[in-house]
């Protein structure tokens, strides 16, 4: 099966653009594009690494209520942008669990306490943890656990079907990751100005009511996933039971503000159609 709202891609001001569509079963409903060129991820990075803390988890090298990052903070706030750590940077700007303050720092300091509990780089961690298993062949770590992930439509539609039909975890530590941790705090969406509340899980994002999001305004409140600022994006909806990737060599910006919702509604539609 091909889905044609996928085509919408072509319409893209981007160089390359590659995008697909799977269910919870790992049936791939649709690809448009190169499916195995390899994009930048970005923050796209982030679901992976949350990944890897959750098995790292599973497998007790980690508790997610022990203390990590900024004093005060675990491994928890490290994950729902809570451990009141700068965007960039490694200094604090509020006590844990106050603000939803965005952190790329946070990441890089959970990773870091991953690869000290687990006597591995956390980017060979990752590795063994959740690509290997998955057959993310294409997909490498190559720096920041925040940002320097690179990959493919083809590895991401794995990872998407694992994350709506978890094999890695038990389902109910992938329920908790897409549960809202620490409820009502606000915050700033990079991209979307602020928003209150500013709804993450473990690693990921969670749409709620939050306008304007990059999602589709057909796409339920549960929807979790996450964007990045190489043009990328990575969504689950467990209403339609379905999941979207989509890639591109350009950075975010007002085209994919107008792109992507519309590309969401309209697989939304076909696959609901």
């Amino acid at each position: 099966m091909s889905l044609q709202s996928l085509a919408l891609t072509e319409n893209w001001p981007v160089p390359t653009a590659a995008a697909g569509v799977v269910r919870a079963d790992g049936t791939v409903l649709g690809t448009h594009g190169p499916d195995g060129h390899r994009f930048p991820l970005a923050s796209v990075t982030k679901p992976l690494a949350a990944y890897a803390a959750l098995v790292a988890y599973e497998e007790g090298a980690v508790e997610l209520d022990e203390p990590a990052g900024p004093p005060g903070a675990t491994v928890r706030h490290l994950l729902a942008h809570t451990s009141g750590l700068a965007f960039d940077e490694h200094r604090t700007m509020s006590a844990p669990g106050e603000r939803r303050l965005y952190s790329n720092a946070g990441f890089e300091q959970l990773g870091d306490h991953i690869a000290k509990a687990a006597d591995i780089p956390f980017a060979e961690y990752l590795r063994q943890a959740v690509l290997e298993p998955l057959g993310m062949t294409s997909t490498s770590l190559e720096g920041s656990p925040a940002k320097d992930g690179v990959s493919t439509v083809a590895d991401l539609l794995r990872f998407a079907a694992e994350l709506q039909a978890p094999r890695l975890l038990d389902p109910r530590t992938v329920a908790e990751a897409m549960t809202v941790q620490y409820p009502g705090t606000k915050g700033v969406l990079p991209g979307y100005g602020h928003q209150n509340p500013n709804d993450w899980g473990l690693g990921f994002e969670i749409r709620g009511g939050k306008s304007p999001h990059w999602t589709g305004s057909s796409s339920s409140p549960r929807t979790f996933g996450h964007f990045g600022q190489s043009g990328t994006f990575l969504w689950a909806d467990p209403d339609a039971g379905v999941a979207a990737v989509a890639l591109a060599d350009r950075a975010f910006g007002p085209w994919a503000v107008e792109a992507w919702p519309a590309l969401t509604d309209a697989v939304l539609a076909e696959v609901r159609g």
